[in-house]
């Protein structure tokens, strides 16, 4: 047997003192008639039936018992259920570059999609979700999972260290995140792409375009200042050491392009996000993501108890209509 409420049953403690009550009254009621004769000629000569009182008294105790016993919800006797989920595959790719340690978004860029990306994450349950990291190439952080809080897991250990290979490869994020998605049924899966838009000849929009033809969604959010930032560099005690230079002694200034993020989005039907200060509409945007077509996404045989509780709640009030209907007293002999 399974108690879904096994806190209920301490309301059995009550009883005794429940039921020595009772019975404490029934008695103390009767010991002012016995003073006024043998008690079993005056119930031979008005209304009074002990007998009758302690069973009422009894069938009450009993039906409380029993009630108690439904409120905990006994179950006994299992069955096997299928359980379903439907839902939509969801990719996040995030930019680990260095330029997204660019310090125009407070405390930069890749800190603040990170907390974006913790909300957008605990919004997606039920759903697939996985998380994709690239630099100047993309691999796979969290594949997709049902997981929503081992996603949280991952996205909290994204930094710019995390590839040693340096530039930004939006191409290779966005083919290594339809290939996660083959297999899902078009129109049921979605790329969100978290990124400055710096490219480094990855051919982005021909990316794209391959992942509209497989009916992937792709939403691109777009951190940064288009006028540009200088891109910080840090030592090895992750102290400020300057900015980035080019071959000329130039800094290198990272600047967000959001001319090639929207039409990454555009091309797949999605939508191109601005986050210039950091905020993003995430509810726009988690509303465009539960617009996708649902698929199943898996299938399990569980085994489940069957409730119990309805026969103990019957028994309870079956007892409980007998001490109403019972009466107290009786006919009067003379």
């Amino acid at each position: 047997m399974h108690i879904v409420h096994p806190y209920a049953l301490l309301m059995l403690l009550l009883l005794a003192p429940a039921a020595f009550l009772l019975f404490f009254l029934s008695s103390a009621a009767q010991n002012p008639l016995a003073r006024l004769g043998n008690l079993e000629i005056l119930e031979r000569i008005s209304s009074l039936h002990r007998g009758r009182r302690k069973i009422k008294n009894i069938l009450l105790i009993a039906s409380l018992f029993f009630i108690i016993l439904a409120l905990s919800r006994p179950q006994f006797g299992t069955r096997l259920v299928e359980i379903n989920q439907s839902g939509a595959d969801i990719v996040i790719a995030v930019d680990v570059s260095s330029s997204m340690l660019a310090g125009d978004i407070r405390p930069n860029r890749l800190e603040r999609a990170k907390t974006a990306l913790a909300a957008l994450a605990q919004s997606l349950g039920g759903n697939r979700v996985g998380v994709i990291a690239f630099a100047g190439t993309a691999f796979w952080q969290c594949p997709l999972t049902l997981d929503i809080s081992g996603v949280s897991l991952f996205l909290d250990i994204l930094d710019a260290n995390l590839i040693p290979l340096p530039g930004t490869s939006l191409g290779s994020a966005i083919r290594l995140a339809s290939a996660g998605l083959s297999k899902t049924a078009p129109k049921s899966k979605a790329i969100v792409l978290l990124t400055d838009g710096e490219d480094h000849n990855s051919d982005p929009l021909g990316a794209a375009r391959e992942a509209a033809a497989q009916g992937i969604k792709i939403y691109t959010i777009g951190f940064g200042n288009p006028a540009g930032e200088p891109i910080p560099l840090y030592d090895e005690k992750n102290s400020f050491s300057g900015y980035k230079k080019n071959k000329k002694g130039e800094v290198v200034m990272s600047v967000l392009d959001e001319a090639t993020l929207s039409k990454i989005a555009a091309e797949t039907g999605g939508e191109y996000f601005p986050a210039r200060d950091g905020n993003i509409d995430l509810g726009r945007l988690i509303g465009s993501i539960q617009e996708l077509e649902k698929s199943r996404l898996s299938s399990n045989i569980n085994r489940r108890y069957e409730d119990r509780f309805q026969i103990f709640l019957f028994i309870g009030l079956a007892l409980l209509l007998a001490e109403f209907i019972i009466p107290e007293t009786k006919k009067a002999k003379i």
